[in-house]
């Protein structure tokens, strides 16, 4: 029997979905069936009750993901302690983040990981902040990267660094020359902002709201692109991190503004989950991404 029996198992087990049992194992999902199978049989047991409604393990199988957690993490554990006594750092690195930091941020970082080992490859997938949340929790990625982190009692939060939110707008925009900014100088103004249920739009909501200012939100998107594109053609104003803006600004297709009044900063945060065996590999990328660059 193979370790890696129990990984795709106890993966399945997780998240309830032979994709993503699949997905994080590198594997087809007909492989997926047939490792489950494999292990009904050296067990004599049925594991997973065939339902189509609703994943369900049987008594018998919830025994067998309680026990084969353990060995995975005591193999994970014996791997990472191996590599850590030769000093190797090399393998893979699955990251989840959402777009602002993964466009933004993360970038000079990847290089300089990337250039200082070379032997490790990263993944990289860009999701809104639930889905990066849901990744980390079912294995689907190692880790993830995020603003406003949220608590969660199977998560690790790493915490990054702050972010200056700035208001942005077309060169041409009555605020653009403004050299006293305030928030109450939206009231009223055409604004573009995230969606509802992204963490950066609810911090931005709660900072207007909290200064009594009312602006009218004509267009909402998922990503911080489409909002500097909007606010390009002049559909309205907005506010992002300032890191996000670096070239439009340069390029003086965007004027970036920071506030006189004193903004609540955006913070950054890594997020792993508490059970997750964490190789050289994935210490040494935390910890570049905690230092300035």
């Amino acid at each position: 029997m193979q370790i890696q029996s129990f990984k795709v198992f106890c993966d399945l087990a997780e998240t309830e979905s032979f994709t993503k049992a699949a997905q994080i194992n590198g594997v087809t999902q007909s492989a997926v069936s047939q490792q489950v199978s494999s292990l009904e049989k050296q067990f004599k047991t049925l594991l997973i009750e065939r339902s189509k409604k609703k994943f369900r393990l049987t008594r018998e199988g919830e025994l067998l993901y309680e026990y084969g957690k353990q060995v995975i993490h005591t193999y994970e554990s014996l791997i990472s302690r191996l590599q850590e006594v030769k000093d190797i750092v090399s393998g893979t690195i699955r990251v989840a983040t959402i777009y602002s930091i993964g466009l933004h941020d993360l970038p000079p970082y990847l290089k300089k990981f990337l250039k200082g080992f070379p032997t490790v490859t990263v993944h990289v997938e860009y999701q809104r902040a639930n889905q990066v949340y849901e990744d980390v929790v079912g294995n689907v990625v190692d880790l993830g990267l995020v603003a406003y982190p949220n608590k969660d009692s199977r998560l690790e939060v790493i915490p990054l660094r702050e972010e200056t939110l700035v208001l942005i707008c077309h060169p041409k925009h009555p605020l653009a020359k403004e050299k006293n900014l305030r928030l109450s100088h939206l009231e009223g103004q055409k604004f573009i902002a995230f969606e509802s249920d992204i963490p950066t739009r609810k911090a931005i909501d709660k900072i207007l709201r909290d200064s009594g200012v009312a602006v009218k939100t004509t267009m909402e998107f998922d990503n911080i692109e489409t909002v500097k594109r909007a606010v390009e053609i002049e559909a309205g104003v907005s506010i992002v991190p300032e890191s996000t803006v670096v070239q439009e600004v340069s390029k003086q297709t965007l004027v970036a503004l920071k506030f006189a009044d004193a903004l609540p900063t955006r913070p950054l945060a890594i997020i792993a989950k508490k059970t997750k065996v964490l190789s050289p590999a994935m210490r040494q990328f935390i910890q570049l991404l905690k230092e300035p660059i």
